[in-house]
């Protein structure tokens, strides 16, 4: 790493990895001054100035007219612009996208500017071999009770919630309230589901009618939610403030018609397909998270850090707006979850980085076997893309001239992961169960919410 001079401004180039270049640039109080006098004669260009004709105001005028942020970052901009145009030129550098900047230094009144940006080049990949994988499938059975108990999540979904009268048994909701027997006060309250607790407060509970007291002792768990009771033993007062339970349906042919099945045998049927549907799913998922993982460790892949770093960044955004809405924090999120804020960070990033290399994995394969995009499958991933975002048949025509554009790209890659996972597919050695013929299109990762015990 060196420095390099051109045009009377510095800069130090750092080879971060195969495809991703930094550069380190000092600018020249010219440079910046440069960029002042462009600045200002853009803005000039856009602004009525009472006195002067459009373009013609004087950049001291133009200045104390102009919100004064907004026209610092368009000084920056035109400086770096220019500047790193310059350097890239210097080295012979060619950006597969636009690099990423970062200010490091931006004095105004010295004509002093710093920046270092990274430098994205095209991703460097050697394949390995991705036919004759042996992956392990395993074999799909659905048994008699999966069914049975299926069927009677399903009733009780439909049935109707009333009020507990001969006493609590597993599965019904309880809003309890525990106090230290050795505490004045009104102790704490918990809303419970019967049976899904604690041992000590599952055995206490059972019998149990609203409003009873009972005197015993529970032995909280360790990863109990009041962090002064867990892990210790207490003798309490019980309470149950309320209690209800579901009331199902009749398991008969009115209830199976109901759910569009002719009668209760015909019901059965549908559960277990729909129960095989779903395990063929989750085993397909799994081969492929195998296929992928493999062909990845066979194989040389470089990827530009700004590649995974822009969707590292986008996603904790994204989590970050949706644990605001519920009144927590990344830092929470974090802690909730056994991590501090920079190893969920880093988490974020290493899986960034993963689906990036795995992306760009793809579509060398894609390429490698000349595959080539087809409007049946294209329109199909297009429907499926409208069905996630509950699009209506009616609204699809307005949606594609809306959206089209926007989407292009996923339709593109759904595509190619398709294919491209079917391939791997035909040509794995399966160890255990069948294959299957196809995989489901790739899901976007959602933060994994923690239930408190």
């Amino acid at each position: 790493m060196s420095p390099s001079t051109q045009s009377n401004f510095q800069f130090k180039r750092q080879d971060l990895n195969p495809c991703t270049v930094q550069l380190d640039v000092v600018c020249d109080p010219d440079q910046v001054e440069a960029g002042f006098n462009q600045t200002a004669k853009q803005y000039a260009k856009r602004m009525k100035v009472p006195g002067f004709r459009p373009g013609t105001a004087p950049r001291s005028v133009v200045e104390r007219m102009v919100n004064p942020d907004e026209y610092l970052n368009a000084v920056v901009e035109a400086v770096v612009g220019q500047t790193l145009k310059q350097a890239l030129d210097a080295e012979a550098l060619t950006a597969d996208k636009p690099p990423a900047v970062t200010v490091t230094k931006f004095e105004p009144n010295e004509k002093s500017l710093e920046y270092s940006a990274k430098v994205p080049l095209p991703p460097v990949v050697k394949l390995g071999d991705y036919k004759g994988i042996e992956v392990f499938r395993n074999a799909i059975e659905v048994t008699e009770d999966e069914i049975e108990k299926q069927i009677e999540d399903l009733r009780n979904r439909r049935g109707q919630r009333e009020a507990v009268v001969g006493g609590v048994q597993p599965g019904d909701n309880a809003v309890v309230n525990i106090r230290l027997a050795s505490e004045e006060g009104e102790g704490r309250t918990f809303m419970v589901i019967a049976g899904q607790t604690f041992p000590t407060l599952d055995a206490a509970l059972t019998g149990m009618v609203p409003e009873e007291l009972k005197s015993t002792k529970l032995e909280f768990p360790k990863s109990f939610q009041e962090a002064d009771w867990a892990g210790k033993s207490h003798d309490v007062i019980l309470t149950v403030r309320s209690a209800t339970t579901v009331r199902a349906p009749m398991l008969d042919d009115e209830f199976a018609k109901s759910l569009d099945a002719g009668n209760v045998e015909e019901l059965r049927e549908k559960v277990r397909e729909g129960l095989r549907l779903a395990k063929e799913s989750i085993s397909q998922e799994m081969v492929n998270e195998q296929l992928f993982d493999k062909v990845v460790a066979a194989s040389e892949i470089h990827v530009p850090d700004t590649a995974w770093e822009s969707v590292a960044t986008q996603r904790l955004r994204e989590q970050a707006a949706e644990l605001q809405q519920a009144g927590k924090t990344l830092e929470d999120y974090a802690k909730e979850n056994g991590m501090t804020l920079d190893e969920l960070v880093q988490a974020q990033q290493n899986e960034a980085k993963m689906h990036v290399q795995r992306a760009v994995l793809i579509e060398h394969i894609f390429k490698a076997e000349d595959m080539q995009f087809t409007n049946e499958e294209v329109n199909r991933q297009f429907l499926q893309i409208a069905y996630e975002n509950r699009v209506p048949k009616s609204e699809l025509r307005r949606f594609a001239k809306k959206y089209g554009g926007a989407v292009k790209d996923e339709i593109l890659f759904r595509s190619m992961y398709q294919q491209v996972v079917g391939l791997l597919n035909q040509h794995a050695k399966f160890l255990g169960g069948e294959a299957a013929p196809q995989a489901p299109a790739p899901k976007k990762p959602a933060a994994k919410k923690k239930k408190a015990e």
